[in-house]
């Protein structure tokens, strides 16, 4: 029985090219050894000199020559390599951040959602193998900018996690700190969305500690008070109701104000996130008219920036507000309003949640025909289980009694759905560098 040969180790292409170099280089020299010696002998043996020996050095030097016009094509064309991979990360890095500009907008919002559903994965794919140099280290920035716009949105915790670790082994190799910062802060965020908030607050920490005072560092720092404020948030939300939740709301306000203060300019999409949060801060509270003096003027912009997730996300709040006063009919027409623009951009989980609030609504109205569609509908749309869903879900079908929560049943049950709009604050987090 023979043994069986060991395979021949596969070298890397770079490696593969420098050594066929270097072959080259050493058959030129070589060969020219060789037609010396040869003619020396020959010299020795047929006693002519200059003719054979003339003749060895011109084969020599062709062969040179040879050698040296094959290695300029070779590197020619390996810089043609590296350009085109360049210029295909540029072009990449433009349409993908049109696309999430586009995201959530009243121009192309479905459509966007529609190109990211069909492009992620070659975007990913682009990110997780490319190696860019110099310049093309900003187009790389600009992928992995829209796809983290993308995975809060859907919200992919996983995947955006993934992402964080890509950007900063790029920000290592090419010696970005602002990427590093950047990193860093994404991972943050995908912690948060994963409910670790201990090593979300660590990422926080390290952010701060590699900050640097280039143009973004401002929103870099105000990105960072946002996020600090929705850790906050989701430490109230676990919270049993008392002195703990409510110093986890006041940080998360602090937050918020010093997030507002040091903003970098005028900015649109951050005013109606740091205001959307605050309302949250105020629906904590049960402070409705505090909730809507935040909640009208983060509307308003929202409007004037045709930002038809801000919208929703405004108008789903301005229903949870109007609940928390007892205006049944108000909350569900806000709630009717925000799912249709949830829907017209392809926001799933913004839909799902309006629509388990009007459910929830049927059912303690007793409609429970109407309720049961509505909840099957968020059901379908929800990428993640929901507890209360499935318990109101249960009430709809008649096989358990309506849940009951410790304090104000309908009240609670609104605010329990701003679980998941704690996460949603991409049009700000997703458009910082």
């Amino acid at each position: 029985m023979s043994e069986e040969q060991p395979k021949p180790t596969q070298e890397p292409p770079e490696e593969q090219s420098r050594i066929q170099e270097f072959s080259l280089v050493v058959g030129g020299v070589a060969s020219a050894l060789l037609t010396d010696l040869t003619s020396q002998l020959l010299n020795q043996s047929l006693g002519q000199r200059g003719i054979v020996q003339w003749v060895g050095y011109s084969v020599a030097a062709l062969l040179v020559v040879i050698s040296y016009l094959r290695l300029r094509a070779r590197r020619r064309r390996a810089r043609e390599r590296r350009l085109q991979g360049a210029s295909e990360l540029h072009a990449a890095a433009e349409e993908a951040e049109q696309w999430m500009i586009a995201l959530g907008s009243d121009a192309g919002g479905m459509a966007a959602a529609e190109w990211f559903t069909v492009n992620e994965d070659w975007l990913r794919d682009l990110v997780a193998t490319a190696n860019p140099q110099n310049a093309a280290v900003d187009d790389f920035a600009r992928i992995c900018d829209a796809l983290e716009a993308w995975y809060v949105r859907r919200p992919d915790p996983d995947a955006l996690l993934q992402l964080s670790e890509l950007l900063n082994a790029m920000a290592e190799a090419s010696g970005r700190r602002g990427l590093a910062e950047l990193a860093a802060a994404r991972a943050a965020t995908a912690y948060r969305l994963l409910g670790d908030l201990d090593a979300a607050s660590t990422r926080l920490g390290l952010s701060d500690n590699i900050a640097t005072h280039g143009r973004t560092a401002a929103a870099l720092k105000m990105r960072r008070q946002v996020e600090r404020a929705l850790l906050h948030l989701a430490r109230a939300e676990r919270a049993p109701a008392g002195n703990d939740r409510d110093e986890a709301v006041l940080n998360a306000r602090d937050r918020l104000d010093d997030a507002r203060l040091t903003r970098p300019g005028p900015d649109l999409a951050a005013d109606v996130a740091i205001s959307i949060n605050l309302a949250v801060v105020h629906l904590y509270q049960y402070d409705d008219e505090g909730a809507l003096e935040q909640l009208r003027p983060a509307l308003a912009r929202a409007t004037a920036a045709g930002d038809l997730s801000g919208q929703a996300h405004a108008l789903e709040l301005m229903g949870v507000a109007a609940w928390m006063r007892r205006n049944r009919h108000e909350a569900g027409s806000r709630w009717e309003h925000a799912a249709h623009l949830y829907a017209e951009i392809d926001e799933h989980e913004g839909h799902a949640r309006c629509l388990q609030h009007l459910g929830s609504a049927a059912v303690i109205a007793e409609d429970l025909d109407t309720a049961l569609e509505l909840l099957e509908q968020s059901a379908t749309l929800r990428t993640s289980e929901s507890e209360i869903l499935t318990k109101y879900l249960d009430a709809a079908r008649r096989t358990s009694e309506l849940p009951v929560v410790a304090d104000d049943p309908p009240r609670r049950t609104a605010v329990n759905g701003l679980k998941r709009l704690l996460r949603t604050v991409r049009g700000f987090v997703g458009g910082l560098k």
